[in-house]
């Protein structure tokens, strides 16, 4: 039963580091995209 015991403690271990892993701080949300103007395309022409 001790190497049961010793199997579970492991276990547990491991769930504790996974779930502080997942469960962790947040990431910083990416911020928003701002759309960047592009130049006309029939302005191109015309140069």
């Amino acid at each position: 039963m001790d190497y049961l015991d010793k199997v579970l403690e492991k276990l547990k271990e491991l769930a504790r580091k996974l779930i502080e892993t997942l469960l962790g701080p947040e990431p910083e949300s990416e911020p928003e995209l701002i759309p960047i103007p592009v130049n006309d395309p029939q302005r191109r022409r015309h140069r």
